[in-house]
């Protein structure tokens, strides 16, 4: 950067600095400038660099046609008054990809069919979501009835250094409620709560396997002291035109063509994602040059964090969920250069091609988003422009534009 550039700068930001500094001898911002930039020099440099580096850099790439995939790494910074601001900027971008021809892109599309055995799984399901529970006097707990209990959990002996620590201390849990027989039951649990009644109280202690989901109770020994406080039964309710007319439908057979919409929605939507992964497959094996591994990583992290949400959204505590995270990451990242090869070629094409995203695509997501959150879209709209997240919107409605174009012009073999 010339010398007279980084005089004008320093120039600016002394006159600046002289109309709030505080110097003995002097009122405030009546000191001289000489005196200000010999007082506050080093501040006076470290301001000029971080205000002239930056629009500098930015001016640089764009002349040269760049695109840096990461923050570039500043380094070599030479700064004194008089003398030309040099520095060096490293950074990687993305290498050159191949031109496609787009009408060599042959998708198969399977065909949407729903067998009626799905129909009838389904309809299972829908019966299953409205059953009532009524409480139980005349016999035991078995497989399929609904306890009501009040649990207190000691750990006995854990491997786990973290529960090991907890040893010998009582929890409490009131009024849970566990099906006999439910997935989710510890191992064992279901032979203890068989044959109990209202009122019953059971003590009995469960050794966990050492391959148990959750990682804290691997190979532990917990004692269990349960009451029980209600016993209930689930009844199903009959597949009849009673049950369709509780459901606001007209009939059985309204229901059961209900059912086989939702059902035939999904299959289309499974195809049209099919469909679009075989595209995503085709473009990604055209990228035969080395990826850089900075977006490579970004996608893991993304796939990670993807993962651990869905975790927590199931209840499940990603800490105890017993994750080998490093071996977790290993195993997405052929997955994730895989995508990162497809969305390099989906720019790449939209670059190309000239695809673009209007204005009332950006507003319609941002409405979606809005109602999805409960927020004003003005408020998503300002919260996703602090960290960049406009950007990335409209760079994925772009990429999906861009996938609409692609397959317009692809060959789909039914």
């Amino acid at each position: 950067i010339p010398a007279d550039t980084v005089e004008a700068a320093m120039e600016r930001v002394s006159r600046a600095l002289a109309r709030t500094a505080r110097l003995p001898g002097f009122r405030q911002g009546k000191a001289p400038v000489a005196v200000i930039r010999k007082k506050f020099k080093d501040d006076i440099l470290h301001d000029v660099m971080h205000d002239l580096i930056p629009k500098s850099l930015d001016e640089a790439l764009r002349e040269h046609a760049l695109s840096p995939v990461d923050t570039p790494d500043v380094k070599d910074v030479s700064l004194e008054e008089g003398a030309p601001l040099r520095f060096t900027a490293v950074f990687e971008t993305v290498p050159p990809l191949p031109a496609v021809d787009y009408a060599t892109i042959q998708l198969r599309q399977p065909p949407v069919t729903v067998a009626e055995e799905a129909v009838d799984r389904l309809m299972e399901r829908v019966r299953e979501r409205n059953a009532r529970f009524e409480p139980v006097e005349d016999r035991a707990s078995e497989r399929g009835d609904s306890l009501t209990l009040d649990v207190t959990r000691t750990t006995l002996s854990s491997p786990d250094e973290q529960a090991a620590e907890e040893l010998g201390k009582a929890e409490e849990q009131h009024d849970v409620v566990l099906e006999v027989g439910g997935e989710l039951n510890p191992p064992g649990f279901d032979e203890h709560v068989t044959g109990l009644r209202a009122g019953d109280q059971r003590t009995f202690t469960i050794r966990f396997p050492e391959d148990y989901r959750f990682e804290g109770l691997r190979g532990a020994n917990v004692q269990y002291d349960i009451a029980v406080k209600a016993l209930r039964r689930k009844v199903l309710p009959a597949l009849d035109d009673e049950f369709a007319k509780d459901l606001g439908l007209d009939s059985l057979e309204a229901l059961r063509e209900r059912v086989r919409g939702d059902l035939l929605k999904d299959a289309e939507r499974t195809r049209q994602r099919e469909v679009r992964d075989d595209l995503l497959r085709q473009l990604a094996s055209h990228v035969t040059v080395d990826v850089p591994e900075t977006l490579i990583g970004r996608e893991v992290d993304r796939r990670l964090e993807e993962f651990v949400r869905r975790l927590v959204d199931q209840g499940v505590d990603p800490m105890q969920a017993g994750i080998d995270w490093e071996d977790f990451r290993a195993k997405q990242r052929d997955a994730a250069l895989d995508t990162v090869k497809a969305t390099l070629m989906l720019d790449e094409v939209a670059s190309r091609e000239a695809v673009e995203v209007t204005e009332e695509a950006v507003a319609a997501e941002l409405q979606r988003f809005a109602e999805l959150s409960g927020r004003p879209v003005g408020a998503v709209r300002a919260r996703l422009a602090e960290d960049g997240g406009l950007a990335r919107l409209r760079a994925g409605l772009c990429r999906d534009r861009t996938v609409e174009w692609l397959m317009s012009r692809a060959t789909i073999l039914e």
